[in-house]
């Protein structure tokens, strides 16, 4: 497990798009490709993923996952929106993000929201999320090395690795199960609006 701190150095936890990373201008698809490729290239688990696609973005656009664009050009908000969808997916099905960003969406039409304090308040709030995930990931090695320490076969660093894998994983999963719970409570709550 030594090489964790390693691995975990080129994963680019703390790659987000910075409010004053954002052209003041709005910006052509190709333009917007270019800037989260450059940005979130740390993120990729290999040279031949993409951070971003057309694809990716017309789909974004047909799930109402952002708001209409205008003269084929993407505003601050519409990068905004993209960063969130960038970091939702990993965990989140299009239909689940479509839900939660709804709101958001509806909200910037209507101009009804300080968009900068909320994404200002997110970058804040990821960047807190990697200092506790850091001090985390020392205590699921102690834990896997507890564990080692216990089975017979301890001098196996297969066995130990598949033990951290399946931690990791698990943990995700926890996280991503409340967050599914919190999605569906978005659900029921616009159903009863919508009822009343």
């Amino acid at each position: 497990m030594e090489k964790i701190h390693a691995i975990i150095e080129e994963l680019g936890l703390e790659s987000n798009l910075k409010l004053n990373e954002i052209p003041a201008i709005d910006l052509y698809m190709d333009q917007v490709i270019q800037l989260f490729e450059s940005k979130f290239a740390d993120s990729k688990r290999n040279e031949d993923e993409k951070v971003l696609t057309k694809t990716m973005i017309n789909n974004y656009a047909k799930g109402k996952l952002i708001f209409p664009i205008k003269n084929k050009k993407y505003s601050k908000e519409h990068l905004i929106l993209m960063s969130l969808i960038y970091q939702l997916k990993g965990s989140l099905s299009i239909n689940d993000i479509q839900v939660t960003l709804d709101g958001i969406n509806k909200r910037i039409i209507k101009e009804d929201i300080e968009l900068d304090s909320f994404y200002t308040s997110y970058l804040s709030l990821s960047k807190k999320n990697v200092a506790d995930f850091n001090e985390d990931i020392d205590e699921r090695v102690k834990d896997v090395m507890d564990e080692v320490t216990k089975m017979e076969d301890r001098h196996s660093p297969y066995l130990e690795q598949v033990l951290m894998i399946s931690s990791l994983v698990h943990m995700s999963n926890l996280y991503r199960k409340v967050a599914e719970k919190l999605v569906d409570e978005i659900v029921i709550e616009k159903d009863e609006k919508r009822h009343r």
